[in-house]
């Protein structure tokens, strides 16, 4: 069993329990006592960040706090806020871990739309405040597994995808879902740029089996940590999908199509003998260039910690997902 996650009837919680503000910050201040967040995750969303070697003040992306279901309690010490913001893939803002939190604080995510269309019998369009709105907000404490090899342990806000689908009303060819991100260079200076962007052709995008997207653990993420999604971790709206590497979480999704056929997906089209279109977390599988039997914890470490972990077939949720591939050679299918 997972410790990252329980049984879905252990989602399923009363209204009373649903969080604000208030009662995250005591939870979290709580925890911290107890050794699980770093102070620096603390920090108020709308204080301005200051630059620790000019000390000039910058103005921040701000985040607003949301109303959710609770997780229910994991044994797993969860990543520090700070490292979730600061420690990111995010291509389109830049290639360095530091560079999506420096350079996507002007991002503007209103107005925004999602749309979800291709074999469906319903079209829908979600805007903004859609997104926040039109479902109940849930936590979900995930493992995040990169396929370079370091790990976090982040709490997502969010919906499960399926219920988002089953509102589009799929039709008997969908087969695959494939998603797309927002394409604005104005805005992402690494779409603008092959030196900036590292050398991927824009927009991003992602794809999913239509039974991996209507996995009851397959997530819709608009926040972590109580509040709404920072830019630099895929604001508004994001995938989350814990039992694969994170590329294929794509962040800021504008399209969802159901298709027929199994859709391209960015990192496959550039190195396809290194990513493959189902990417599930495999220690058994190395990338070419390095292993990936274990992995680095991002703690409250520096970048040379060693904190490294034995990596766990599909992430440590086999339990739940293990029967989606049966019969399939998880080699080939990579």
């Amino acid at each position: 069993m997972s410790k990252a996650f329980r049984q879905h009837s252990s989602w399923q919680i009363t209204e009373n329990q649903v969080t604000d503000e208030a009662v995250y910050r005591s939870r979290r201040s709580f925890l911290k006592r107890l050794g699980f967040v770093g102070a620096s995750g603390l920090l108020s969303p709308h204080a301005n960040a200051i630059d620790w070697f000019t000390h000039k003040q910058t103005k921040r992306f701000q985040t607003h706090p949301l109303k959710f279901q609770a997780s229910p309690a994991t044994s797993e010490s969860l990543t520090p806020e700070q490292k979730v913001l600061s420690h990111n893939n995010f291509y389109e803002f830049g290639t360095n871990k530091s560079d999506p939190s420096e350079n996507a604080q002007q991002f503007k995510v209103k107005p925004w739309q999602l749309k979800v269309s291709g074999e469906v019998e319903q079209e829908i369009t979600l805007d903004y405040d859609d997104l926040l709105k039109r479902f109940s907000l849930e936590e979900r404490i995930y493992r995040l597994r990169c396929v370079e090899a370091w790990s976090m342990v982040i709490p997502w806000i969010g919906f499960p995808l399926a219920q988002l689908i089953k509102q589009a009303k799929p039709l008997a060819k969908a087969k695959y879902v494939a998603f797309e991100t927002l394409y604005d260079p104005q805005q992402m200076p690494g779409q603008n740029s092959r030196r900036i962007g590292g050398g991927i052709d824009y927009p991003y995008v992602e794809g999913l089996r239509l039974d991996e997207a209507m996995h009851p653990l397959t997530l819709l993420s608009v926040g972590l940590y109580g509040k709404t999604l920072p830019p630099q971790n895929g604001a508004p709206i994001r995938l989350v999908v814990p039992w694969k590497y994170g590329f294929k979480s794509i962040k800021s999704i504008v399209s969802i199509r159901l298709v027929e056929k199994m859709p391209p997906t960015t990192w496959n089209l550039l190195a396809p003998n290194e990513y493959g279109f189902y990417a599930n977390v495999n220690p058994e599988v190395d990338h070419p260039r390095w292993s990936q039997a274990s992995e680095r914890r991002i703690t409250t470490g520096g970048l040379f910690a060693r904190n490294r972990i034995e990596t766990l077939p599909f992430n440590g949720y086999g339990e739940q997902v293990a029967e989606l591939y049966k019969n399939m050679d998880l080699r080939q299918y990579y």
